[in-house]
């Protein structure tokens, strides 16, 4: 057993306090064998410090980047009112167009995220850029609070306490700019997915209403991504399903399906399934024979055999028809 273990002879080692308490550690533990230690050469000591000195920097390195970033973000705009000031107001833009970017990137890392709140970042994305005059800083400000977001509680905590939840619901619905609805449901599904308060504002605020005037929109990729939120928050949390179909979400649903046949229909085909799973309520709607949804379905499914591209439709296809059109044992016809 390693010296120092439970079962040695020696008490258990202190965690380092500093690089050379590190660089100890990282030195005793690569000893691997019994074998006695050689001593280390200066040369391969001081390479070793100054690698673990560059990796410290570096984390600084890109705190002050941070820094940088949001000086230029928060600076005032400059005016507009002759030729030399409208030069000025597009470097200007630019400026804050580059330093979003660089944010983007370095909040990928979670630390990052974390410390670009603390330096009260998000709130100035959520009290001046998400309903920002210029379209280019509205989507970057929607997709930084995404970046931020993905899968840091803290983070997602601080954006729903500054009302970012109702903004981007709003750009979503109602913003011109594809690219900022695009983005602003990103954000939005990186509140919500994994985070409770998140779906409890969501849904306060008619979330799925809007996501479902998304997916009748004119934009291809934002129909695709709603459909697939809903997909996924409708697995992720089955209790939705009643709200749902009292919404009328079944016959909306269902509509889309018999629209002009796109790649969309796949994520809508994918979402009924969703909501019909394990629920009776769901399978009863979309039995009334006013949808016709059988006769659609066998339709459908006759166009896409033998085509591979549409594997997964044809799938969902074929379990719609079972769950809710072929006869089940008798332990299944009974509502749960």
């Amino acid at each position: 057993m390693a010296e120092g273990g439970t079962g040695g002879n020696q008490p258990p080692r202190e965690p380092p306090h500093n690089l050379q308490g590190l660089l100890q550690m990282a030195v005793t533990a690569g000893n691997a064998e019994p074998a006695p230690l050689e001593p280390m050469s200066d040369e391969r000591r001081q390479w070793l410090q100054q690698a673990m000195v560059e990796a410290f920097r570096g984390q600084l390195d890109e705190i002050e980047q941070m820094k940088e970033c949001l000086r230029v973000l928060e600076a005032a705009t400059p005016g507009t009112g002759s030729q030399e000031s409208l030069e000025e107001a597009h470097s200007d833009r630019a400026n804050r167009e580059e330093a979003f970017d660089l944010l983007a990137e370095l909040c990928e890392n979670l630390d990052n995220a974390a410390d670009f709140c603390k330096l009260e970042g998000m709130r100035l994305l959520a009290h001046r850029y998400l309903e920002h005059e210029e379209e280019q800083l509205r989507w970057r400000a929607a997709h930084l609070v995404g970046t931020c977001a993905q899968n840091v509680p803290k983070v997602q905590e601080q954006a729903l306490a500054l009302g970012c939840m109702r903004k981007l619901l709003r750009l979503l619905d109602h913003d011109s700019s594809e690219a900022v609805r695009i983005k602003a449901l990103f954000a939005i599904s990186c509140l919500v997915r994994a985070q409770e308060a998140g779906l409890l504002q969501f849904l306060r605020l008619d979330g799925f209403s809007v996501l479902m005037r998304a997916m009748q929109s004119n934009v291809q990729k934002l129909k695709v991504k709603s459909a697939f939120l809903l997909q996924n928050l409708l697995i992720d949390h089955p209790e939705q399903k009643e709200t749902l179909c009292s919404m009328g979400m079944v016959q909306q649903l269902v509509a889309l399906i018999r629209t002009e046949h796109s790649t969309f229909h796949e994520y809508v085909l994918g979402a009924l399934c969703s909501l019909v799973t394990d629920f009776p309520q769901g399978v009863r709607e979309c039995q009334q024979p006013e949808l016709a949804l059988e006769e659609l379905l066998k339709e459908r499914c006759q166009l896409l055999k033998e085509q591979e591209e549409f594997q997964e439709e044809l799938d969902f296809c074929e379990t719609l028809l079972r769950l809710c059109f072929q006869s089940q044992p008798d332990e299944n016809n009974m509502d749960r």
